[in-house]
């Protein structure tokens, strides 16, 4: 699975990129808005977009706004992870298409949750029994 880690603070991508990394996932990062569209325009599968609010160029909103305009990126699952809390923010980010919310700061477990909720991860207990029945046959 690939995830597409999009915000201007080069700290945080790479925070979440060691996070999902430890789930398997392979990771693309971009700056902003555009430069995460023009990562969707290269080869390769995205299967989920952790998208910033609030940068420069582009906008995390305007990406999932973009985003959703395109049916071919219809099954890409869309986190927003941002410091916007107040309730008309999230709301927002649902209705133009972001499948789930996350705030900063998170923890680990959190953002593990938030994945979990969108099927690009399986519960923990289910990697467990699946390592259980897998270690029997």
């Amino acid at each position: 699975m690939r995830a597409l880690i999009i915000d201007d603070s080069r700290a945080i991508r790479a925070m979440i990129g060691r996070f999902v990394k430890e789930l398997g996932f392979e990771v693309v990062e971009a700056g902003n808005g555009q430069e995460g569209l023009d990562r969707l325009g290269a080869p390769g599968h995205i299967d989920i977009a952790l998208v910033d609010w609030n940068m420069p160029v582009m906008s995390g909103i305007e990406f999932v706004h973009a985003v959703r305009a395109r049916p071919d990126y219809a099954p890409m699952r869309i986190l927003m992870v941002t410091t916007e809390a107040e309730t008309a923010a999230v709301q927002r980010a649902l209705t133009e298409g972001a499948n789930e919310y996350l705030m900063k700061p998170f923890t680990k477990e959190g953002l593990r949750d938030r994945l979990e909720l969108l099927g690009v991860v399986a519960p923990p207990h289910a990697l467990a029994a699946a390592g259980a029945a897998s270690a029997s046959s």
